[in-house]
């Protein structure tokens, strides 16, 4: 029997959790022992998850999925030598970009996450997809196969690139007007917000260009149609740290994209100014 652990009881993690539960055995971890209720919000299925504490757990996994926040990983880092071994693959499923070299020492893959969910309190509702994109190769596809019978869609990508900066982008946009407006998906409805979000998604592209990824002529209008399909309801993962006060994940998603415009010498005034008030309201939550 393949041995799953997750790191992160937040929305993504707990997620994970469920979708491989009902084939595997999966142990999560957090930085505390507590009890989850976990809800799918597309069948109104309810599930009870115990965590455990991180550094109290000494044994080994085959595959460890890390799904905390971008700031949280080095205290994950600390507690890996006593999780893995040499046959264990770590699944790095976090929003953002530029973490994957902490794990280098590793046999550890970056995934493009599509897992909408929230976490108030010890309560996940879960809303929509269960699936993670990650680059193709001899291990990942016995992964695929294994998780073929569960609730988790790995899809196996041939360049692992196109589907990041295509994630990317799609935070890019829509995070940040979650963010700054304070508001859920509906935020969209004003057509300034909405302005301002398909430039962000306009100068994303143009960063990606530089870095040699090419997307469609439609690629903006694309993204902007997928984001009206979102229930007004639906938040963002920067939505809900900017409103309970927690750290953001700016400089993996922005920050990311701002300091690859910055290297290739490119104008991006939508992106330099968003990332500067995102970046100055999180000073004071590190």
């Amino acid at each position: 029997m393949t041995r799953i652990a997750v790191i992160g009881p937040g929305a993504v993690g707990t997620s994970i959790a469920y979708a491989l539960s009902n084939r595997h055995d999966v142990t999560l971890l957090g930085r505390q022992n507590q009890t989850l209720t976990f809800e799918d919000y597309a069948d109104q299925t309810t599930r009870t998850f115990t965590v455990s504490a991180l550094q109290e757990v000494t044994q080994t996994f085959d595959v460890i999925f890390i799904a905390v926040k971008t700031h949280q990983l080095a205290t994950v880092m600390s507690a890996l030598p006593q999780l893995t071994d040499n046959h264990t693959t770590i699944i790095l499923a976090q929003n953002g970009y530029g973490m994957l070299e902490q794990l280098k020492d590793y046999r550890a893959y970056q995934a493009v996450v599509y897992v909408s969910g929230q976490k108030k309190g010890s309560h996940v509702t879960h809303f929509r997809d269960y699936k993670l994109h990650i680059q193709s190769d001899i291990v990942t596809e016995q992964l695929a196969q294994i998780f073929s019978s569960t609730k988790l869609e790995l899809v196996l990508e041939p360049h692992i690139q196109q589907a990041i900066w295509y994630k990317l982008i799609v935070n890019l946009g829509i995070n940040t007007v979650t963010a700054l407006g304070r508001d859920t998906a509906r935020v969209l409805k004003d057509e300034r917000m909405a302005k301002l979000c398909r430039q962000l998604l306009v100068e994303g592209k143009q960063v990606a260009r530089a870095e040699g990824i090419h997307f469609d002529a439609d690629f903006v209008t694309s993204i902007m149609n997928i984001y009206a399909g979102y229930p007004d309801e639906m938040g963002t993962s920067m939505y809900y740290d900017t409103m309970n006060q927690q750290p953001l994940e700016v400089d993996a998603i922005q920050g990311y994209i701002y300091q690859r415009a910055k290297a290739h010498q490119l104008d991006t005034p939508h992106l330099e100014t968003i990332y500067t008030l995102l970046a100055y309201q999180n000073q004071s939550r590190l």
